[in-house]
């Protein structure tokens, strides 16, 4: 039983991070302190001056858990990890997790390829970005591709013949076949050089050599080649008019402003490169009604900046950070950079007219967004509490559901889906393989998922405990689960709850009519009516469709796995890897029936006498029968 009287007074005067819980265990807020002694206390003191949305926080508070760290920077750090894995409800979140692409060019190999990349790593290759268009990066690279006609392998050259015959890629003409020794060393770094100037903002060089090749092409009458050229000649120029937007001070800086609507922000932050802009993007805050403009521009800027690897040298912002925040947010920023950070607040001249662009970029995305974010709000948190009210709940945050999946008992398996406010959290999806039922048993079956579960999640299956099972998608238990079915269902997963003595989580039914649809939920003995046309039937009938869809894509693929394994161990002379080779390579087995011996020869893993046994195998009756024919 947690005291809370006592816990108060065990508080340690030292920088750290604490962890509020409610009654289920889940962590509904997470925050940081200069002294956790001081800090944590204030919570549970007279609740004047406290906002509305700390009071409800502090009223669902059922322990607290702290973490002692060395300094007021480590705080930080671990407060925006722990943010960013649990999503506390009372937090301000930044509901985007987005990441940017870059462009690498592996400039320490021989032969150095020009790459997409997800993450900045530090491995000696020279990165570009981030960008904020996954698709430009695309557009960029096909560009390059066809015009200096680098590789994108993985091979390991070393200047001379690496391979037994060209990639496709040397067929189509976007690659020179260094691994066929075709090109020289000193040619081929020189045309990376080009691509190296251009990405860094020199289109000159580019522009003329395909000006040239273009003018070339069309006097020897090659009016197609010419045309590819005047095509990649275009898409240059638009790429080149994409950097118009420019920064006189020429320096590498972000330009963040925001604007608010009720418990919604919307952040506009101007990516600001070399003197460019770069790009731009928004980003969506919530729980930041009653919350002070310096607080939401300094959460946003901990959460965004945790997760993104390129930090610039400044940040201009329209409102200024408080000034303990300021401090050590520029210290951190700068640790992270490795290099100082400024975060400034323009108040005249230019700096202040891109924020106030930035300010009127937010409040129109704010204004466009508000009919979608109401839509939003009414298919998923407005259904979870109409579900409520049905059921008499006074909330529901955690709803999860299960179905099972067999053909006549072959290969049972189980489904768990997770929906938190309305929305699938697809992380907390899990799949079970029934081991103790043989045979069509739904009820069985059922026992046996739910049982697993729940027992997985009080820490006791297999008798091991976890060791961090906060962080495990079973420990937290779901305030309702919806079992695809009537009283059958429910009863058995109420029996299982109660054999665990499991008392906290709510079970129902969602009943079905002669015609498989749903008319209405089962709970506490009572079907209760629903309207077919509310949002809270849409969102049950997108439940069921999605447990479903989960427990027959588990089961198909095992059933299709076992079919192929079973006819693949037949084949004379296959071996474990090349049957492997070939399940990934062909997606059916019809697939794999029509391919050609030739075609099979090409995988890497076979050469021609495996791959006229795979042919042979599937088409030695056939043949047989054409052998007859032509006899007869």
């Amino acid at each position: 039983m947690f005291d809370l009287e006592e816990e108060l007074k065990k508080l340690p005067g030292k920088p750290g991070v604490y962890i509020m819980h409610d009654s289920h265990d889940a962590i509904i807020y997470v925050g940081k302190a200069i002294s956790l002694k001081n800090r944590v206390r204030q919570y549970f003191q007279s609740s004047r001056g406290k906002s509305p949305k700390i009071q409800q926080m502090v009223a669902n508070i059922a322990y607290f858990e702290y973490i002692v760290v060395d300094s007021e920077m480590e705080a930080l750090v671990l407060e925006c990890n722990l943010i960013k894995e649990h999503h506390p409800k009372y937090n301000t979140m930044l509901k985007d997790d987005k990441s940017y692409p870059y462009i690498k060019v592996t400039v320490n190999e021989l032969y150095p390829r020009v790459l997409y990349a997800r993450r900045q790593k530090k491995d000696k290759a020279k990165y570009f970005g981030p960008y904020t268009s996954a698709y430009a990066v695309k557009e960029t690279l096909e560009l390059l591709r066809k015009t200096y006609q680098y590789r994108n392998c993985n091979k390991q050259l070393a200047g001379e013949k690496a391979a037994e015959r060209p990639c496709l890629y040397h067929h189509i003409g976007q690659c020179k076949a260094p691994c066929q020794g075709n090109v020289p060393a000193a040619e081929y770094r020189k045309n990376i050089d080009e691509i190296l100037e251009f990405l860094g903002g020199n289109y000159g060089i580019l522009t003329k050599k395909l000006t040239a090749s273009m003018m070339e092409a069309s006097e020897k009458m090659e009016f197609e080649k010419a045309a590819e050229y005047r095509d990649l000649l275009n898409s240059v120029k638009k790429l080149s008019q994409q950097q118009k937007a420019s920064d006189t001070a020429g320096s590498n800086r972000d330009i963040i402003a925001f604007a608010t609507a009720g418990d919604e922000a919307v952040v506009q932050v101007f990516f600001i490169r070399e003197g460019k802009m770069l790009g731009r993007e928004h980003f969506y805050l919530t729980g930041v009604e009653n919350e002070e403009r310096a607080d939401i521009m300094a959460n946003f800027i901990k959460q965004y900046y945790a997760g993104t690897p390129y930090i610039p040298r400044e940040l201009l912002l329209g409102t200024a950070l408080r000034e303990e925040d300021g401090e050590l947010i520029a210290r951190w920023l700068s640790e992270k950079r490795g290099g100082k950070v400024k975060i400034l607040v323009p108040q005249r001249g230019e700096k202040e007219r891109m924020i106030e662009l930035a300010e009127k970029n937010a409040s129109m995305v704010l204004q466009q967004d508000t009919e979608k974010i109401k839509r939003e709000e009414a298919r998923t948190t407005g259904a979870v509490k109409q579900i409520a009210d049905w059921l008499s709940m006074s909330s529901i945050y955690r709803i999860e559901s299960y179905d099972i999946s067999n053909t006549s008992g072959f290969e049972s398996v189980g489904s768990m889906v997770v929906y938190e406010n309305g929305r699938p959290k697809k992380n907390d999806y899990r799949k079970f393989k029934i081991r103790t039922v043989a045979g069509p048993d739904d009820y069985a079956s059922m026992r046996e998922v739910l049982t697993r579960r729940f027992l997985h999640g009080m820490n006791k299956e297999d008798g091991q405990a976890k060791q961090d099972a906060a962080l495990d998608s079973f420990h937290r238990f779901p305030d309702l689960i919806m079992m695809d079915g009537g009283r059958g269902q429910v009863n058995v997963c109420l029996e299982v709850l109660a054999e665990l003595g499991i008392t906290s989580v709510k079970v129902c039914g969602m009943v079905k009519d002669d015609h498989h649809r749903t008319r209405g939920l089962y709970y506490n003995n009572v079907e209760i009516p629903i309207d077919t046309g509310s949002e809270a039937f849409k969102l049950i009938t997108r439940i069921q469709d999605e447990t479903h869809r989960f427990a027959i894509e588990y089961h198909r693929s095992l059933r299709g796995k076992a079919q192929v394994h079973s006819i693949l161990d037949d084949i004379p002379g296959i071996g474990a890897v090349r049957r492997r080779a070939l399940m990934k390579h062909y997606q059916s087995l019809d697939a794999l029936k029509a391919a050609a011996e030739e075609e099979i020869a090409e995988l890497p893993e076979f050469n021609r006498r495996a791959a006229r046994q795979v042919y042979e195998f599937f088409h030695a009756d056939g043949r047989e029968a054409e052998g007859d024919r032509s006899s007869g």
